[in-house]
C-alpha cells in the first residue's frame, strides 16, 4: 500500500495551482468538473511521483450546496491498495467489522475506482486501486 494522493480544498484553484507549480515544480494535469457534486479539481504531480489534488466548489444547486459543507483545508487522502477487487475486498471487510463506508466502491467520473471511509478521528480516506488514471 502507498498513499496515492492528498487533497486540499481551496477558494482559488488557479492561485494554488500556480503556487505549487512555481515553487515546488509540480506539473498540473487537466481540470475535472463534477457539476452534480459541485466541485472542480486538478491533480498536481511532483517529480517523485507524489500527487496533490486541489479542489474548489463551483456553482451549486440548492440541494448540492447543503451537502457540500467543507470548502477549505484537508479534504481527504487516498490510499492505493492494488486492484479494484482489493478495493472491494477491503470495503467489504471494513463493513463486516462495523466500519462505515461513506461512498462506493464505485468508478468516479474522473476514472478512479474507490471507496470512501472515515478514520477514527473523522478524516476522510479514499481507498483506491493502483491502476487508476493520473
Amino acid at each position: 500500500m502507498r498513499i496515492e494522493h492528498v487533497a486540499l480544498w481551496t477558494g482559488d484553484l488557479a492561485r494554488l495551482e500556480r503556487f505549487y507549480c512555481c515553487y515546488f515544480g509540480a506539473k498540473a494535469g487537466p481540470r475535472y468538473v463534477n457539476a452534480a457534486k459541485g466541485f472542480e479539481s486538478c491533480f498536481l504531480s511532483f517529480t517523485d511521483g507524489a500527487r496533490l489534488e486541489i479542489m474548489t466548489t463551483v456553482s451549486l444547486s440548492l440541494s448540492a450546496r447543503h451537502s457540500a459543507t467543507q470548502t477549505l483545508g484537508l479534504a481527504h487522502f487516498a490510499v492505493a491498495v492494488g486492484s479494484a477487487q482489493q478495493v472491494d475486498e477491503l470495503a467489504r471487510r471494513m463493513r463486516d467489522e462495523g466500519i462505515t463506508i461513506l461512498d462506493g466502491p464505485r468508478r468516479t467520473g474522473d476514472g478512479y475506482y474507490e471507496a470512501v471511509t472515515l478514520d477514527p478521528d473523522g478524516n476522510r480516506v479514499e481507498i483506491c486501486s493502483t491502476g487508476d488514471k493520473n
